[in-house]
């Protein structure tokens, strides 16, 4: 298995915090459903208007077949400006560090 670490974040004019969570509950539960997704932290920056996330999937196909997914969804809404970076995890280091793995 070779973790993969991807961060997605998108200009985004709100809703924050609790409207957020509410706005997007259903979203949250489809993409828990992503094959391979071993759990996704969602981000905000309310100060930049950016919003977005950090995901770990259990390898890198199943992390470009996601990402390919959410971009081309957002795009359909009109975003521009979405920034999609992969990472592999050194797992070594990030569990010595208390990383959820």
């Amino acid at each position: 298995m070779s973790l993969t670490l991807l961060q997605i974040d998108f200009p985004f004019d709100g809703p924050w915090g609790d409207d957020m969570a509410a706005a997007f509950e259903g979203l949250a539960h489809d993409i828990a459903s992503m094959p391979g997704l071993k759990w996704k932290v969602w981000t905000e920056n309310r100060a930049a208007g950016r919003a977005g996330g950090i995901y770990l999937f259990d390898d890198g196909a199943n992390a470009a077949r996601y990402c390919e997914m959410h971009v081309a969804r957002l795009q359909g809404f009109g975003v521009k400006d979405i920034r999609a970076l992969d990472f592999g995890v050194n797992e070594a280091l990030s569990l010595i560090d208390r990383a959820p793995l």
